[in-house]
């Protein structure tokens, strides 16, 4: 069967020509209806819908010199917790009439750069951004020419407005459970010291061991390439290898990933949890309930992070003077079956 041709996208002045009006008249219906009576706009809203016009928003972009677009770049797609932030994004920006663009930098700085050109490029009217790291100085550039908030990473200054959990604090509350509960020798399961959220995490446990009085040996740290699935089964082998008068009790993972894949070795290596290996996880994403032996773990609220940075984003655009602001959420430890809930 032949292909039926392209037809001949309706232009304004079709529509003008169609609803008898103005060119004036259309682009008010289009950009400021208030000014139009509602008599007037009904007619050329039909003229519009009885040929199929659809707005060229790429020229009013031009005109207006950005979008009605905001971007997300978070760190992994594959996680979770970064969707769960980019669903509060979401929907105050559908509440704010404008669409997203996500963007997964996987935690690779070159890949974050090139993400970050093509946004400024698009004339996005924003940029939220989950940075490989904080400090980049391409983060000052960008924000030169396009509003940027930070999400769920501090910078330890108020260049830039921030929405983000207390990731020390969390680490404390971690660890302080697992002391509480009983246990001098902790696994500490973290991606590589680079990224900023395992650096802090490593901090509050490591501070929480020095409150209680716990030996320089409590805490035992066990680095991965990443902070995936894969990745706390590979951190189970390394503590299977160990002679078990060695092994720690109990292990704090930097993320749930990595609890779950942990959890999950564990249990098909025969022990027992929380009485061979107890195990805490971070982010409390809905997975973590849901596990064989549900995780305990250091809840994030995850949505309302999205939700407050892309407020933050949208006070900033929509007013050049508005001051940054650091919102700082205070994390929550939930204890399940993993450590004897």
């Amino acid at each position: 069967m032949a292909m039926q041709p392209i037809q001949r996208k309706a232009s304004i002045k079709d529509v003008a020509a169609a609803a008898g009006v103005s060119l004036g008249t259309v682009s008010n219906v289009l950009n400021r209806p208030d000014r139009v009576s509602e008599t007037t706009r009904a007619r050329v809203e039909d003229a519009m819908a009885q040929l199929g016009f659809i707005r060229n928003e790429s020229a009013r972009q031009l005109r207006a010199g950005h979008s009605r677009t905001v971007a997300y770049v978070m760190l992994d797609v594959a996680n979770p917790f970064f969707t769960d932030v980019a669903q509060g994004i979401e929907d105050v920006a559908h509440e704010r009439d404008l669409s997203v663009i996500l963007c997964a930098s996987r935690n690779d700085a070159e890949r974050e750069q090139r993400h970050l050109r093509h946004l400024q490029q698009q004339q996005v009217h924003g940029i939220l951004i989950t940075p490989v790291e904080p400090t980049s100085p391409l983060l000052d550039e960008i924000a030169r020419t396009t509003p940027l908030v930070i999400v769920d990473r501090t910078r330890g200054d108020d260049a830039f407005s921030t929405a983000a959990a207390d990731d020390v604090d969390g680490g404390r509350l971690a660890v302080e459970h697992l002391l509480d509960l009983g246990h001098s020798s902790i696994a500490y399961i973290g991606g590589p010291k680079t990224l900023g959220q395992v650096r802090d995490r490593h901090d509050g446990a490591r501070m929480a061991c020095e409150e209680a009085g716990a030996g320089e040996d409590a805490l035992v740290e066990i680095t991965t390439s990443a902070l995936g699935f894969a990745d706390g089964r590979a951190a189970g082998e390394r503590l299977a290898g160990m002679p078990r008068r060695r092994r720690p009790t109990a292990a704090f993972c930097a993320n749930d990933l990595v609890a779950l894949g942990l959890l999950q070795h564990a249990i098909l290596t025969g022990w027992r949890v929380p009485e061979d290996l107890a195990i805490v996880g971070f982010d409390d994403i809905d997975f973590a309930a849901a596990a064989a032996v549900p995780l305990t773990s250091v809840r994030q609220p995850r949505a309302a992070l999205g939700r407050a940075a892309a407020e933050l984003l949208l006070d900033e655009a929509n007013d050049a003077d508005q001051p940054h602001r650091q919102l700082n959420f205070t994390p929550e430890l939930v204890a399940r079956a993993s450590t004897g809930f």
